[in-house]
Formats: structure tokens, C-alpha cells, sequence
């Protein structure tokens, strides 16, 4: 099975470190974040892993060469223009069979196997992780009644979401949706999905994930990672 990590960002929120270092490389303890998923694919079965790189592609190029020491095929997808989160898979070759998409900076401790029989046996087009996140607004909210006479007040409230892990699951068929070498983002891309009929599942997952692009969540990453480092690689 192949996986295609999106590699090419600036990572302007995690700047000034990414300014001399593509994120997927920032370390998280004694390895880059891009190893550790590289890691955990190998261990679900993915051998074929296709970068999409832009943003000193040249550094991710020198460390990961060409995955044999990983026991993995890598393989790199240079975008010249960026292309946003989805617009870089219409410029790969080969995605004729179910594949696997992820954000290179996601630490998660997600069965990447149990994800894909998930997709499979829901017949799915689509498929996004996604991971339940409580969001508190630190200020008072208002509610109007559609004019400016107020109806409701909230003292800092918060607020349960379901939000996208950055890890997908796809039919071939999407590409179908992608303009070559357009800009494109994964919500517009569900939404011309959800427009056509194609059926798109959401796979709920409760344990460990930490998105890393924000330095405070980044700093948490490098955190846990020790502690839960032989739960997300399987080692002891």
C-alpha cells in the first residue's frame, strides 16, 4: 500500500526554527517527527511512501534518501508552486489503489491498519481521521436575537468539536476532483465529494494525537513522546 505524506509546507507557525529547517524534520526527542511516521507506516504495512516536498526539499531529501533504511520505498513529489493540502496527489503517478494520506508533522499513537479496514468496510471514497477537541474561548460571549438586542450571555464557554487528525484514507477515483497543478485544500476537495455523492466517513479515534504546529502543542509533543514512544512505534 502507498502513503503519500504531505512534506512541502513552510511551516510559518513554528518559524523561526522552520526557517532553516522544514518542519517534517523538527525532532521529536532523539528522531524527526517524518521518521517517526515513516516508523509507524513500516510497521502497519505501508512500504511505499511518497513525499510531496517544496520548502527545502533538498534537507528532507539528504536525511531520508531513499527509505531502504527504513525498510520503506521513498519516493519525492516536488511542487514548484504551492499547492495547498490536496492540490500536490495530482501530481503523483501510481495512486491506482487505495491509499493513505497524512500531514508530516502528526504525532499519534492511531492504528494506521485498523484506520484502512475501517475505509474498506465502510466502501468509503473518503475517509478522515478525526479526534474529539474541546475548544474554550477565554472571553464572555453575546448572543443577539438576529439584531443588537441581546438574548443570551456565556462567561467563557467551551466547546466540543470533531476536527480532521491530518490522516486520511482515499479511493483513487478523488483524483478525479483534483486539477492538475491547482491549488486545492482537503475541506474543498470533501465538499466537491459530498456534492457529487461520493460517500466520505469519518473514523472517530480517542487515543493519543497532537498536531505540531503551533510551538506550546510542539513543546507538548516532545513531551509525551517519551513516555509513550513503544505505544506509537511498538517497541519496547
Amino acid at each position: 500500500m502507498k502513503a503519500v505524506v504531505l512534506a512541502g509546507g513552510k511551516g510559518t507557525r513554528l518559524a523561526p526554527y522552520t526557517q532553516i529547517l522544514p518542519k517534517p524534520l523538527m525532532p521529536i526527542g532523539d528522531m524527526p517527527i517524518l521518521e517517526v511516521l515513516i516508523k509507524q507506516m513500516k510497521r502497519y504495512g505501508i512500504t511505499d511512501v511518497i513525499l510531496t516536498v517544496g520548502h527545502l526539499s533538498h534537507l528532507l531529501q539528504s536525511y531520508f534518501q531513499d527509505g531502504s533504511q527504513y525498510g520503506v520505498n521513498i519516493h519525492y513529489s516536488r511542487e514548484e508552486e504551492p499547492l495547498g493540502t490536496a492540490g500536490p496527489l495530482s501530481l503523483i503517478e501510481g495512486l491506482d489503489e487505495t491509499f493513505m494520506v497524512t500531514n508530516g508533522d502528526v504525532l499519534t499513537a492511531l492504528d494506521m491498519s485498523e484506520l484502512i479496514d475501517f475505509h474498506r468496510k465502510e466502501g468509503a471514497c473518503a475517509t478522515i481521521a478525526m479526534h474529539e477537541r474541546e475548544v474554550k474561548i477565554d472571553l464572555g460571549v453575546i448572543r443577539l436575537n438576529g439584531g443588537l438586542e441581546v438574548e443570551g450571555y456565556i462567561e467563557k464557554p467551551s466547546m466540543d468539536y470533531m476536527v480532521s487528525m491530518g490522516i486520511y484514507v482515499f479511493e483513487p477515483r478523488v483524483l478525479d476532483y483534483i486539477p492538475k497543478a491547482q491549488y486545492l485544500d482537503f475541506p474543498d476537495l470533501v465538499l466537491k465529494l459530498l456534492e457529487v455523492g461520493e460517500r466520505v466517513m469519518g473514523y472517530p479515534y480517542d487515543g493519543y494525537w497532537q498536531d505540531l504546529g503551533r510551538p506550546d502543542d510542539y513543546q507538548q509533543a516532545w513531551e509525551d513522546f517519551g513516555t509513550l514512544k513503544p505505544e506509537i512505534l511498538g517497541v519496547a
